[in-house]
């Protein structure tokens, strides 16, 4: 059973999709690329695992949480949750490049390819696509706005690009994994 609800925070409100056992969606309403719920997707606020991701975001926009443990099944292609995965693996307050983004994923040549699949990323803030930043440091594409995406970015207080980052080992797909932002 898939399972949908809406939550309000201080970036607007956002739609949260599940299965039951993980989160596999987290939408700014009105967002780029927001999914709508499907019809075979029961509103129900109480699904697991929405309290715990409501907890989890208001500590996150307090300031007393710098990582999320829900677990997390956002579905794509494999090299979509492969570029999914490195955005996971940027530290709080850090950022990275979609150019050094690619070349972590053995990519170097498929920039835009990367640049697409952040953009597509179904779990925002979580999953933070909001750390990938241009070659020239500057503030570029995020799905929820750029404004947004500043906010989110001065929220971690981020300061310098941090451009070399381990790509988490653990897989991302339909045994939702424990996958930790």
């Amino acid at each position: 059973m898939n399972y949908h609800t809406y939550t309000d925070g201080p970036l607007g409100r956002m739609l949260l999709t599940s299965d039951g056992l993980a989160l596999t969606g987290l939408y700014f309403l009105g967002q780029k690329y927001q999914a709508m719920p499907a019809e075979n997707c029961v509103e129900e606020p109480w699904a697991e695992p929405f309290a715990q991701v409501r907890a989890e975001l208001a500590g996150y926009f307090a300031g007393a949480r710098q990582r999320f443990d829900v677990a997390l099944a956002p579905e794509g292609t494999p090299f979509q949750r492969s570029v999914w995965r490195a955005l996971a693996a940027i530290p709080f307050a850090g950022t990275l490049s979609y150019l050094a983004l690619a070349r972590l994923l053995d990519a170097p040549r498929s920039v835009r390819a990367v640049g697409a699949a952040v953009g597509r990323n179904p779990i925002s803030v979580i999953i933070p696509c909001h750390r990938v930043i241009g070659s020239d440091g500057s503030l570029t594409g995020y799905a929820g706005g750029l404004e947004r995406k500043r906010k989110l970015l001065a929220l971690e207080a981020v300061q310098e690009p941090l451009l070399q980052h381990p790509i988490p080992q653990t897989p991302l797909g339909t045994e939702h994994a424990e996958y930790r932002a």
